[in-house]
């Protein structure tokens, strides 16, 4: 008998058999679920985010796919072996200034580390932009008596008073949470461990963190920085989780509750109480799974990937499979330390806004237009021009149902929106629409030069990975400018980031201080200090009832003795000190194009990694055995690009698209959960796995005339 087979992505894959992995990316405007069964089968779905109850989407989500594979929805929840969610709560608490009213008990003498942050700008040309606000107003950051010096010796006792005092102070100002950060702590927590159990033991609030205990390495600011974002969105965020996850027990699941976290691993609630900052970067860092479960069937090719949804585009990079993590994140310009996937991150997706400036310039973003009202286009009432609204103007999309029918578009507000703007700007309706198309990829452009900048590669060597649900539609565009020869839009690029979520690992980082010259340190040193947080990663990794693989990684943070910033190099369990000076150097040398031969190289901190490591998803071969010619769905006129404006463009049903399938472009492939633009010239092709791949010659006008085309509902060649 036939396996059953159901639409997915842009081909045809098996129906999901339980057990399967379930993951849940809620974003912006879209809350994205990808299903995969232990045979490989997978179910992809998209359906509108409910930003004022996150949880909802996440429901709605697992009602549809229950729905689609005709079981109840505690059926669909028992049948989990893991149930992963990417969480914007943390994000969005951050950005809308929405956080708890937080205290701070520093170091008498340190009140103001966090508002003097480290005495420079970001940006050194941007005099004139202001900080953003400091997340604990003067008045509630007391200071606490007492001294560890940088050795970790006490030069002066610990004063509880203080401590009572400030306690006394916070519960007449309505204070919800409570950090503490006290200087050089790193090398000796005694002072906040003890600070912590007094203020736990009074204090009746629930939340209170010590910078200790989130991280604990040199870096004042930063460190109460992190610490305090911690205590500005736990009230918010792990309430939340934890009702979600109730919710999903009384609805059938079994499995804990995991989240992503910003090191692109996950964890349990009750982890991420701990540290909440974790995640900050929760959905986008799911990139990191997504690249590895595709990274065979981009041929091993090093990946640039970019992935835009209806109100971002991230960008991130992987080298020989690896995608680096940084231990600096900034989100909103707060400053948290903890590892977090490299990500870069800017304002442009479907949603996001255009307007006129006060010179009657067109600008496209920061701002967008959200879940509700979303897109004119959407029928919301939205009445702000966006990306979306401005594709469907020059036929790109076209009016009718979008991600599985969840959303209907319509094309007369869209032009309305457009049109509105195009008499501010004095220009025709199509030209203001390519203007904004033309700004949005720019932008996307940028935000991947500016990553590969910061870590020292030629993008012309990579593979550009489009995902999202518009990912695919950009792709040709910015690879053509960035030089890039190879484009790869995976069968499930709409719902990329929750296939990420599937198929993360759990992982636990922590981190110690260890200041050393390289010259100084042998493998027992470096054994004292790891030993412990590795028995310490298993007995809490373990303890989550999940099976899988547990496997250790070390890293250390080194620099050149007298270098203020240093670089995260991966430590081997037969510790070399001369190899790891040749890593350190090829890695200075690709970010900062020198080296200083003979130099001191010192330690700074070093990192544990704990991980448990799940069976890799099966991939099962599509059969092409059988197919069909690519099925023509309409011709419809559309933009092209700037040299051919506006022309009849050949729309072919992805649901038809089969290993082997190959035909040149100008044509686009309209999928359930994306929309791929095939740019003039350019050779589609599908390989073994239903993903598809394009071919760019870069600087070619004529196309390759060797392939075929698409030209009257036909392939010819």
């Amino acid at each position: 008998m036939e396996p059953e087979r159901t639409h997915v992505g842009s081909s045809v894959s098996l129906k999901p058999k339980p057990p399967w992995r379930l993951g849940i990316d809620v974003g912006g405007t879209f809350t994205d679920l990808v299903l995969m069964g232990c045979n490989g089968g997978m179910l992809a779905l998209k359906v509108p985010s409910t930003p004022a109850d996150p949880g909802a989407g996440v429901t709605a989500a697992i009602e549809r796919a229950s729905a689609t594979l005709s079981i109840e929805v505690a059926e669909t929840l028992a049948a989990c072996t893991h149930f992963v969610h990417g969480s914007t709560v943390a994000t969005n608490t951050l950005l809308e200034a929405a956080g708890a009213r937080v205290g701070l008990l520093t170091t008498a003498g340190f009140r103001d580390t966090l508002e003097i942050r480290r005495g420079i700008r970001l940006n050194q040309w941007d005099h004139r932009r202001p900080h953003p606000s400091v997340l604990v107003p003067r008045r509630l950051r007391l200071p606490v008596r007492g001294r560890i010096d940088r050795s970790g010796k006490e030069i002066e006792r610990l004063e509880v008073a203080d401590i009572e005092a400030a306690l006394r102070d916070f519960a007449k100002l309505d204070v919800d949470a409570i950090a503490i950060c006290l200087i050089n702590s790193y090398a000796n927590p005694a002072h906040e461990e003890r600070c912590l159990a007094h203020v736990r033991s009074v204090w009746k609030g629930e939340w209170a963190f010590a910078s200790s205990n989130i991280f604990p390495i040199p870096g004042e600011y930063e460190r109460c920085s992190t610490t305090v974002l911690c205590a500005y969105i736990a009230p918010r965020l792990v309430p939340y989780l934890r009702a979600l996850e109730m919710r999903l027990r009384d609805a059938g699941l079994v499995q804990p509750l995991l989240l992503a976290q910003s090191n692109g691993g996950t964890c349990s609630v009750d982890e991420v109480a701990k540290r909440p900052a974790s995640l900050l970067l929760s959905g986008p860092a799911a990139v990191r799974g997504a690249l590895r479960f595709f990274a065979n069937a981009a041929d091993g090719r090093d990946l640039i990937s970019m992935e835009v949804g209806g109100t971002s585009c991230d960008v991130a990079v992987t080298k020989e499979g690896v995608v680096p993590v940084s231990d600096e994140l900034i989100i909103a310009g707060y400053h948290a330390s903890i590892p977090s996937v490299d990500i870069h991150t800017v304002g442009t997706g479907g949603g996001t806004i255009a307007w006129a400036d006060t010179g009657g310039l067109l600008r496209v973003g920061p701002r967008g237009a959200g879940a509700m009202p979303g897109p004119a286009a959407y029928g919301n009432g939205g009445q702000s021009p966006t990306l979306t609204d401005a594709l469907i103007v020059l036929g790109r999309l076209h009016p009718g149902p979008l991600a599985g029918g969840s959303v209907v578009l319509d094309a007369e507000p869209a032009h309305q929106v457009i049109g509105s703007l195009a008499t501010l700007l004095g220009l025709d309706v199509e030209r203001t629409a390519v203007g904004i198309l033309t700004l949005a990829e720019q932008a996307m452009i940028q935000a991947l030069e500016e990553l590969a900048a910061r870590g020292g590669i030629d993008l012309r060597e990579y593979t550009l990975l489009a995902a999202g649900g518009a990912g695919p539609m950009h792709a040709s565009a910015v690879a053509r400018a960035l030089g890039c020869r190879h484009v790869f839009i995976p069968r499930l690029a709409g719902a990329f980031c929750a296939l990420g979520l599937a198929c993360a690992d759990m992982q636990l980082d922590q981190s110690r201080s260890f200041r050393r010259a390289l010259a100084n340190v042998d493998s027992l040193d470096l054994d004292q200090v790891f030993q412990p947080l590795e028995v310490e990663a298993r007995a809490r990794l373990g303890g989550q009832d999940v099976s899988g693989r547990f496997m250790l990684d070390r890293f250390a943070e080194m620099r050149y003795h007298g270098q203020h910033s240093p670089l995260r190099i991966p430590l081997d369990v037969d510790f070399s000190p001369t190899r790891l000076l040749q890593q350190f150097e090829r890695q200075h040398q690709a970010l900062f194009g020198h080296v200083q031969p003979g130099a001191k190289l010192e330690f700074v901190a070093l990192h544990s990694s704990g991980t448990i490591r799940f069976p890799e998803p099966v991939r099962p071969l599509i059969d092409p055995a059988g197919a069909s010619a690519p099925q023509l769905a309409n011709i419809r006129k559309m933009y092209v690009d700037a040299t051919r404006g506006v022309k009849p463009v050949s729309v072919v049903d992805g649901r038809s698209l089969q290993p082997g399938s190959r035909f040149r472009g100008p044509a686009l492939i309209e999928e359930e959960t994306t929309t791929t633009f095939v740019g003039f010239g350019e050779v589609l092709s599908v390989d073994k796995f239903g993903d598809i791949h394009l071919l760019i010659e870069q600087g070619a006008d004529a196309g390759f005339r060797g392939e075929a085309s698409l030209r009257d509902g036909s392939l010819n060649g």
